[in-house]
């Protein structure tokens, strides 16, 4: 790994220039994006359509394109000279990273029941931004970032943490309320009932963006503010179609769940 890094790049300045040059080009992704969101839904899940490319399984699809956030930074980590990973911030925010995607990626998929195939463009896009955000945080953790000795007891450490911690299990909670709706041989949709689900509509969004602005806070780096940026884009919009869909799907469908906010949106 030492040696592709070092054809790719003269200098380690070289290489902190270009993780700062993507974090800003993420950003300016995600201000593309939310312009873009205003007028189509990321087409996969129930917005699927043939136009976006030939359908993937989704299990596949998922395993496939989550995997390289998984594998890209351990590749880093265990075939990369580290500097920094001795130290205990970079090694509890890398591990959060870890976290994330190793549940994402290889348990995640497997739980799904059912679910509409993916288009193949937007399982490429997916595969293409967890290798790009991969190699992104756990680069810049594993090798540049610079915090003090005592950061792990900053307030912004600490709340970022717990954000963190508290996203991450609503979104799982989330994803298992969500994953039970139907019983064996049902099909159709249903209301999401329980958990966060009783006060938004898109709990496993709500529980995600918490999840990586808890993640940015800790990290106090453009570089995790960028993925924070990026999340709460693409996720919003989905959260408010979500809402949309419910309202006219459902008649029933309670009219005090807000989309993403709890009481507030």
């Amino acid at each position: 790994m030492d040696a592709i890094l070092n054809a790719l790049f003269s200098s380690e300045e070289e290489e902190l220039y270009v993780l700062d040059c993507l974090s800003y080009l993420m950003m300016s992704m995600a201000s593309v994006t939310f312009l873009t969101l205003l007028f189509v839904n990321v087409p996969y899940g129930r917005y699927a359509s043939s136009k976006y490319g030939f359908p993937v399984n989704v299990k596949f699809a998922w395993f496939v394109q989550e995997l390289p956030a998984f594998l890209v930074p351990l590749s880093l980590v265990l075939w990369s000279s580290c500097a920094k990973i001795t130290h205990l911030p970079n090694q509890l925010l890398l591990l959060m990273f870890f976290c994330h995607y190793m549940q994402r990626s290889l348990i995640y998929p497997f739980l799904i029941r059912g679910g509409k195939s993916t288009p193949f463009i937007s399982f490429a896009l997916a595969f293409v931004f967890c290798i790009y955000n991969g190699y992104l945080q756990a680069r810049y953790l594993s090798h540049y970032a610079e915090y003090s000795s005592d950061w792990v007891t900053h307030p912004c450490f600490i709340t970022g943490s717990c954000m963190w911690f508290l996203g991450w299990t609503i979104n799982i909670h989330s994803d298992h309320i969500l994953r039970n709706l139907r019983k064996p041989g049902e099909t159709g949709y249903k209301i999401p009932r329980g958990g966060m689900f009783e006060y938004v509509s898109g709990a496993n969004f709500l529980g995600e963006i918490v999840e990586w602005a808890g993640f940015a806070l800790a990290g106090h780096s453009v570089h995790s503010a960028a993925f924070a940026v990026f999340t709460v884009v693409v996720l919003s919009s989905r959260a408010v179609a979500h809402h949309k869909w419910y309202l006219a799907k459902f008649e029933d469908y309670p009219k005090s769940r807000k989309v993403l906010i709890p009481f507030v949106f």
